[in-house]
C-alpha cells in the first residue's frame, strides 16, 4: 500500500512538472545564460535557483526591479542572500505555476494590466502576489513550514 501511495505522489509530481514545463524552460534558459556569464546556480527543494551576473542585471532592470522572480520551477534572484529571504514567497508562485501551468504568465500579466488600467497597483494588488503575501504573513506568525512545497 505504501508503494502505491508513493507511486501516485511521484506521478502527481511528474504531471505538475510537465504542466509548468514551458515556464520552467524559459527560466532555465535565462538561468543558464546567466551561468555562462558568471552567475551561479543551486538546487533547493523542488526548484533550481539562479543568481548573479546577467540574472542580477535582468532583475534590477527598469522593467522588473525585483529581488526574486519565479518561472515555473526556476527561481531567479539578485544574490544568494536575496534568494534565502524570498524563497518561501517564490515557492508560493511555484505552486501557482503547478496549478495554472502555461496559463500562469498570461494570467499574471493580464491581472497586472487590468489592475494598472483601473488605477490599482499592478504588483501589490495582483491576486497571485496577494496569495504569496498572505503565505508570508502566515509564515511570520507561525514560523517556517516543516517541509518544502
Amino acid at each position: 500500500m505504501k508503494s502505491d501511495s508513493l507511486c501516485l505522489r511521484f506521478l502527481s509530481q511528474l504531471i505538475r512538472w510537465g504542466w509548468a514545463a514551458p515556464s520552467t524552460l524559459l527560466g532555465l534558459s535565462v538561468g543558464l545564460v546567466g551561468c555562462c556569464c558568471g552567475g551561479s546556480v543551486r538546487r533547493v527543494g523542488p526548484t533550481l535557483e539562479f543568481w548573479g551576473a546577467l540574472v542580477t542585471g535582468l532583475l534590477r532592470s527598469r522593467w522588473i526591479r525585483a529581488r526574486g522572480m519565479t518561472l515555473g520551477h526556476v527561481i531567479l534572484g539578485v544574490t544568494a542572500a536575496d534568494l534565502d529571504q524570498v524563497r518561501h514567497h517564490e515557492w508560493v508562485h511555484v505552486r501557482q505555476y503547478e496549478r495554472w501551468g502555461p496559463f500562469f504568465l498570461p494570467a499574471y500579466l493580464g491581472a497586472s494590466a487590468y489592475l494598472w488600467i483601473t488605477g490599482q497597483h499592478p504588483y501589490l494588488d495582483n491576486p497571485f502576489e496577494r496569495e504569496a503575501f498572505a503565505a508570508d504573513a502566515l509564515r511570520q506568525k507561525n514560523g517556517p513550514p516543516d517541509s518544502v512545497p
